[in-house]
């Protein structure tokens, strides 16, 4: 009996909707909707069989009658929405096999106001637990929705302006075509916080090159919404769920797929994603800069990524608190452009993408125009010294809590120690960074970088890593992070030189540095409890750590000094710091 009726429900709706109506159907809203609501109540029923019918129904209703349902899109895609996870497999095919009908074949027809309805069922079936390829999809459907509302942003804003009350607008808070945009982005962002690592990778690659793409369309307010309502709540749900995720291998979820090491944990695999989104947001923060920086809450956002970079970059996690470090670097880029004659020697320039700006009105036009002057003109407005000031607080910290060396109480437990790559980045960071903070680097500035560079070359080598990291005789060179040490070093060196008075009073705290460097030649820098053994005794990984080799570095940092002393030699800071009386002493 109950087929019996489903089977009559959808045979009269198919039937009053190929009928021939004056006026035309799709001009009838409350006939549609007359026609349409007796099929939709069929979702309320949880058989099976029932909503198996209802929507083969509706994929006939999409073939044979799609070009009329003008103000039934709404009934349409409801019925397609409300398939649930409790329901199977074949039925969630059925209906995602309808709403790829609606977005490649009459996206173009639908009224704009509901193309958000579109968006939301798209975005209900990434959600679904029954079909990951299906969900997968979903999410390359959001992809195409978003190209459509990119390549007819002109139509689609100008409908939905003349659709909307001025009370609908204030409520908003927005353009009308802007709530596409940031619907479109929150969908998003929930599947980027999935319990499935394939979408949770497939959504955050897609939201971020999604804002890359098209973000220049949305309004100034509009890019504080998607900052505080999209990208950090993103940022604050992957950082808990990653630090509450499993380390444990799970056999039952894997089955029989064979899984990479890097990858065969739940905290694994909320790594990966971490990383993804800490690189998508600091892209967002470096390539959408001329969005973001006119933004009247700009410094706190900044204030904020810079901690959740500090968290990420102090974490225990290899790849994710090396993939911070580069993402801090992304955000340090976001720099004026420098003449030739003041960028750094040997350091790669790095500017952010060009920008495909989209004026949509006049007004807005100029506006942006008289904007844009005022920022070029204005270079201590756009360019704040407190937020590279900050900045170099969080690179401070990161450098002093990251190299702090382990209690080692029981040398059977495993300790953390940071990388070489890691200290590398970090300390090529600085460079950058110095470029923002040279006016307001002071004495005390330049003892906690000294601090951070011995600690970061006294860090050893895991004897594992030893063979691969340290050279091996006769090819004798320094290490990329001594490299970096000599870089900065370097860079400091020549701002100082070419600084005011006050500034050149440092050359007694950079001899020092360079001097210390020196020894280390002769006497290796021990780091806290661990044991390590030298360089040079050790033949293959049978040992724990490994110092590292410091003579060429030393050598270089030997050469440094008589080059520095040649041209500071009659400073009188050099003078009264009695440096000629300390080199010697080095040296001899």
């Amino acid at each position: 009996m109950r087929c019996w009726g489903a089977e009559a429900v959808t045979s009269l709706v198919k039937a009053a909707l190929s009928h021939t109506y004056d006026p035309p159907l799709h001009q009838n809203l409350k006939l549609q909707t007359c026609i349409l609501g007796p099929l939709q109540e069929l979702s309320t029923i949880h058989q099976p069989d029932i909503r198996q019918r209802q929507l083969e129904c509706i994929l006939q209703i999409l073939h044979n009658n799609g070009d009329k349902l003008v103000h039934g899109w709404p009934l349409v895609l409801g019925v397609i929405g409300a398939v649930t996870n409790d329901q199977g497999e074949k039925l969630i095919q059925t209906a995602f096999q309808s709403l790829q009908l609606v977005v490649t074949d009459f996206l173009p027809i639908i009224p704009c106001q509901y193309l958000q309805v579109c968006v939301e069922v798209a975005a209900k079936f990434g959600l679904q637990h029954q079909e990951l390829n299906i969900s997968l999809t979903s999410i390359g459907l959001l992809w195409n929705i978003s190209d459509f509302f990119y390549q007819n942003r002109e139509r689609i804003a100008k409908e939905l302006e003349s659709d909307l009350s001025e009370n609908d607008s204030k409520k908003l808070g927005m353009p009308a075509f802007d709530s596409l945009w940031m619907c479109l982005y929150s969908k998003l962002g929930k599947l980027c916080v999935d319990q499935r690592p394939a979408i949770r990778k497939s959504a955050g690659q897609t939201l971020f090159s999604m804002i890359s793409a098209h973000g220049s369309l949305l309004y100034k307010d509009t890019w504080q919404k998607v900052l505080w309502q999209v990208l950090f709540p993103l940022l604050a749900d992957v950082q808990t769920l990653s630090s509450q995720a499993s380390n444990v291998k799970d056999e039952t979820a894997t089955g029989n797929i064979l899984i990479h090491h890097s990858r065969d944990t739940a905290e694994k695999q909320w790594a990966e994603t971490r990383v993804l989104t800490l690189a998508g947001v600091a892209r967002t923060f470096n390539s959408k800069r001329r969005f973001l920086q006119p933004i009247g809450d700009f410094p706190r956002a900044w204030t904020l990524l810079l901690e959740y970079l500090e968290t990420a970059s102090l974490c225990q996690s290899a790849e994710v608190s090396l993939a911070a470090l580069k993402s801090f670097q992304e955000i340090l880029q976001i720099s004026k452009d420098k003449p030739e004659d003041q960028k750094i020697e040997g350091l790669p320039q790095m500017t952010p993408p060009p920008e495909e700006v989209i004026h949509r009105t006049e007004d807005q036009k100029s506006n942006e125009q008289v904007q844009s002057n005022k920022l070029s003109s204005d270079v201590e407005t756009e360019y704040d010294l407190s937020l590279w000031t900050a900045a170099w607080k969080v690179w401070l910290n990161i450098g002093t809590n990251s190299t702090k060396p382990p209690k080692v109480t029981n040398k059977s437990v495993k300790v953390y120690v940071p990388s070489q790559a890691f200290l590398t980045a970090l300390i090529q960071t600085f460079p950058y960074l110095f470029e923002h903070i040279k006016p307001r680097f002071v004495t005390a500035d330049l003892q906690k970088l000294s601090s951070v560079l011995q600690m970061a070359l006294s860090v050893p080598v895991h004897g594992d890593a030893s063979p691969f990291i340290i050279p091996s005789y006769p090819e004798i060179t320094v290490t990329p992070l001594q490299e970096a040490v000599l870089q900065a070093m370097d860079v400091l060196i020549k701002a100082v030189h070419s600084g005011p008075e006050q500034m050149q009073s440092m050359y007694p705290d950079i001899y020092h540095q360079l001097l210390t460097y020196v020894e280390y030649g002769v006497r290796v820098p021990k780091y806290g409890q661990i044991e390590a053994k030298a360089f040079g005794t050790v033949k293959g990984p049978q040992v724990a750590w490994v110092t590292m080799n410091f003579v060429p570095f030393s050598e270089k940092c030997v050469e440094m000094v008589v080059d520095l002393y040649r041209i500071t030699a009659r400073h009188t800071a050099v003078i009264n710091g009695h440096i000629l009386e300390n080199i010697i002493k080095v040296f001899t």
